[in-house]
């Protein structure tokens, strides 16, 4: 290479670096927790219900991101014929999905359990992961409470899909209010969720959000475009 001009080498070195970041050209689902838990507070050490700040993250970075790529919402907690029926797939991927994502969030009245397995499912089921690439965003609080197996269908994914990748932010997670060694370990809010083992088997990124601002940059570095000028 050193025969090439300096130019010609930076031109190069940037083409390569482009290549390894995300360019936003693969569709996207967010699967969003709606279940009950989302609007506790008091005993949870939350100030306020969990729902509440997800709509002001969502309504503070979903703009930005879907100019730039295809977003999809499928949402699990409410209206079910029972606690664990509430799968609710708002959409598929589209352009300038900005709007109705937030409108959903914002109407969304949190009740029933947690069937995230079958959420992200239903969800890479949308994307046809085993024909094209996928990325999968899931926003929860807590663990699967419906019966669901997060970390067998991770390595399904991983194995089935052309290129699946999930990624996961644990907000707000809490551990066992009634843990023995609570008061010692602090671990009731320092816990991460069960599905933490999506992101891990399928090349994702896990991110713990205790805050509206860690919330808003998590989902901006798992769904964002890493643009290089």
């Amino acid at each position: 290479m050193r025969h090439l001009g300096p130019l010609i080498i930076a031109a190069l070195s940037a083409s390569a670096a482009y290549s390894s970041v995300d360019d936003c050209t693969v569709d996207a689902m967010i699967v969003f927790d709606g279940s009950g838990s989302m609007a506790e507070m008091g005993f949870n050490d939350i100030n306020e219900p969990r729902i509440f700040e997800a709509r002001r993250a969502m309504a503070e970075s979903i703009p930005q991101i879907a100019q730039n790529r295809r977003l999809g919402l499928m949402i699990y907690g409410p209206n079910g014929e029972d606690e664990c029926t509430g799968l609710d797939l708002r959409f598929g991927p589209v352009a300038n999905a900005a709007a109705p994502i937030i409108d959903a969030v914002n109407s969304l009245e949190p009740a029933g359990s947690t069937a995230l397995t079958k959420a992200v499912e239903i969800a890479a089921q949308t994307l046809e992961h085993e024909t094209r690439p996928a990325t999968i965003l899931l926003v929860t609080d807590g663990k699967e409470t419906c019966g669901g197996a997060p970390c067998a269908l991770a390595s399904e994914l991983a194995a089935t899909g052309l290129e699946t990748t999930v990624h996961v932010i644990g907000f707000k997670v809490r551990g066992s209010f009634f843990s023995w060694d609570r008061e010692n370990t602090n671990d009731y809010t320092s816990s991460e969720s069960v599905a933490r083992c999506l992101a891990d088997r399928t090349g994702g990124t896990y991110a713990s959000a205790e805050t509206l601002e860690q919330l808003i940059a998590a989902m901006r570095d798992t769904l964002g475009c890493k643009i290089l000028f």
